[in-house]
């Protein structure tokens, strides 16, 4: 076509356009997003992260999608194409991306040259949209007040301080704040991940908040 003839005779303009639409579709559709999804997609590698610590591959790929699975030093994805394809890794290793848009497929490339990479759909990602609860069990918010409820509530995930603050509407030194009182009374834990620190709950808090479950159904 006309319009690729121009573009391939002018390659360094026709990369700049690019760049510059790509730019502008992230300021239209992520930039406002991505404080939550970044905090997902480390939740997530986080999460397998320990799985593989402490499982191996086959604890990994056990829980990660219906269509992975390690069997026999051998990384299987079922598709519905129907020819057999298979690549030795030999020494680059597999790439695993977690993402909010491919739910519910898992896509993988194994072309030639480029490194074998699975990008599969981050835990989580179907709460990544919603707002955060209304409200949070009666005696949780008598207990811890009710802004440290709702964020016990909402970790269903490990999140970051700057996730929880862009999800409820709070400064981050106030949800700082509010998590650290939390992590002294026992029912957070924060672990360090790349440059972020992701808080959880700890038991406790999890037995508090399955208690008063229990309580409203009674």
């Amino acid at each position: 076509s006309p319009e690729g003839k121009q573009a391939l005779a002018d390659p360094a303009r026709t990369v700049q356009e690019l760049a510059d639409l790509t730019e502008r579709a992230w300021h239209a559709l992520l930039a406002q997003h991505w404080a939550s999804i970044r905090a997902l997609l480390e939740a997530d590698i986080a999460h397998r992260s320990g799985r593989l610590a402490a499982g191996g591959w086959e604890a990994l790929f056990a829980d990660l999608h219906p269509d992975l699975a390690w069997s026999d030093d051998t990384l299987l994805h079922r598709t519905p194409h129907d020819f057999p394809g298979a690549q030795h890794a030999d020494g680059r290793g597999v790439l695993m991306v977690p993402n909010v848009f491919v739910w519910p497929d898992v896509v993988s490339g194994f072309a030639e040259p480029w490194q074998p990479t699975v990008i599969y759909p981050a835990r989580g990602v179907g709460t990544l949209w919603q707002a955060p609860a209304a409200g949070a069990p009666g005696a949780l918010v008598r207990l811890v007040g009710r802004t440290r409820a709702a964020i016990l509530v909402d970790l269903d995930e490990p999140a970051s301080t700057t996730a929880l603050a862009h999800r409820h509407g709070l400064a981050p030194s106030s949800v700082s704040a509010h998590l650290s009182v939390l992590r002294d009374a026992g029912l957070l834990t924060a672990r360090r991940h790349g440059h972020q620190v992701l808080y959880e709950r700890l038991p406790l808090a999890v037995a508090l908040l399955a208690a008063e479950s229990v309580a409203h159904i009674i």
